[in-house]
C-alpha cells in the first residue's frame, strides 16, 4: 500500500502571516524512493497566467521505504490567501516521494484575520 500523510499540529489550517508551520510528514510506499521533499508554496488559479511559487522546502535523501519526519516552516508576511472572481491564491503543503511523483497536499489559508 502507497500511503504519504501530512499532519499539522493542532489540527490547524489557518495562520497569519509569520505563523510557524510545524507538524509531521509520513510515508509508507512500496519501494524506497531516493528522495522525500515537503515543499511550501503557494499558487494561482483562474483567468490568465497561473503562478506557482515554491516558498520553501525540507528534503531527505534515501529516506527508506516508510518513515517519519517533524517539520516546521515559518510563513512569510504575503501574499495572503484569497478568492476573487478572476483569481484565487492558495497556499499549500506538497509532500512528494522522488522520482515516481506520488503526492500528497494539504491546503492552508494564510491571512491576516
Amino acid at each position: 500500500m502507497i500511503a504519504l500523510r501530512l499532519e499539522l499540529d493542532d489540527d490547524r489550517r489557518w495562520f497569519l502571516p509569520g505563523d510557524a508551520v510545524s507538524g509531521r510528514a509520513a510515508w509508507n510506499l512500496e519501494t524506497a524512493p531516493e528522495a522525500i521533499e515537503l515543499r511550501l508554496f503557494w499558487h494561482t488559479t483562474g483567468k490568465g497566467t497561473e503562478d506557482v511559487v515554491m516558498i520553501d522546502f525540507v528534503r531527505a535523501e534515501a529516506a527508506g521505504v516508510a518513515g517519519e519526519r517533524e517539520f516546521s516552516f515559518r510563513l512569510p508576511l504575503g501574499p495572503y490567501s484569497f478568492s476573487g472572481s478572476l483569481i484565487t491564491l492558495a497556499w499549500a503543503l506538497e509532500l512528494v516521494a522522488l522520482p515516481g511523483g506520488e503526492t500528497e497536499r494539504m491546503d492552508l489559508v494564510v491571512a491576516p484575520t
